[in-house]
């Protein structure tokens, strides 16, 4: 197991996410574009992939990051908790969809809370942060979960371009903000396993980074292809050869 800090991140004793983690959206508020098409493929075919691959670079005590993700599906909240969300608040929605039976209770799964346009979260959404991962114990289950909110609030803060590879702004800035949430969850889901001594994820470390990009046809800029779509996704941290932002291992 790598636990030095000579790849610039080190190890802290907590657990990583083993096997294949199951991803799980939230739709939270009014979606009536092609938004899901673009996010739920993101979440179906990233597992795997060379870029998915890099968290393989991150261990625990327990076993090695397979770099597998799968889908587990998504379920809907018409505003339950207002549009004005605290970080409560979005714990109270993940509790509601594992609770009402809509989404299963997976110890081993991330639920992701996508925001509409119209949702803020009052903790520093667009000021301090684009999106956020955390855990918490729902119904006797250690739940990993995250808030992705809608960068069309606020698209100098969270949005890498204005024209997006799939002409939909809100999705393609959220695709890349779902990746970085989903690497950091599954090297430390509970806040204690990776993190580099100024206290930065392994995305952290690659905030806002793209490496090598192209044009696709509508002007726009990529990095990537994910089930036949093309992505700007920011870059990943690689644990080994001294450590280094990549889209690939």
């Amino acid at each position: 197991m790598t636990s030095s800090t000579t790849s610039g991140i080190s190890y802290h004793g907590g657990p990583v996410m083993l096997g294949t983690p199951t991803i799980y959206y939230i739709w939270y508020g009014t979606w009536s574009d092609n938004t899901p098409m673009i996010l739920q493929n993101l979440a179906q075919t990233i597992g795997g992939s060379p870029y998915f691959h890099i968290n393989t670079t991150y261990s625990s005590y327990s076993g090695t990051i397979s770099g597998a993700v799968a889908w587990g599906g998504y379920t809907t909240d018409n505003y339950s908790q207002g549009k004005n969300l605290s970080d409560a608040s979005v714990q109270a929605i993940v509790s509601s969809a594992i609770n009402s039976g809509r989404l299963p209770r997976n110890a081993n799964g991330i639920y992701f809370v996508l925001t509409s346009a119209d949702v803020a979260e009052t903790s520093g959404f667009c000021s301090q942060y684009c999106g956020w991962h955390t855990y918490s114990n729902i119904s006797g289950t250690n739940i990993k979960y995250g808030f992705i909110g809608n960068p069309s609030r606020c698209p100098s803060s969270c949005g890498a371009q204005s024209t997006t590879p799939n002409g939909n702004f809100a999705a393609d800035s959220m695709a890349s903000i779902i990746a970085h949430e989903l690497e950091e969850s599954v090297t430390d889901p509970n806040l204690n396993a990776w993190y580099d001594a100024s206290g930065q994820e392994n995305a952290d470390k690659c905030a806002w980074k793209f490496g090598s990009v192209f044009r696709t046809s509508n002007g726009s800029y990529a990095n990537v292809a994910f089930g036949g779509l093309y992505y700007l996704i920011q870059e990943n941290w690689v644990n080994a050869g001294g450590g280094s932002c990549a889209m690939k291992y």
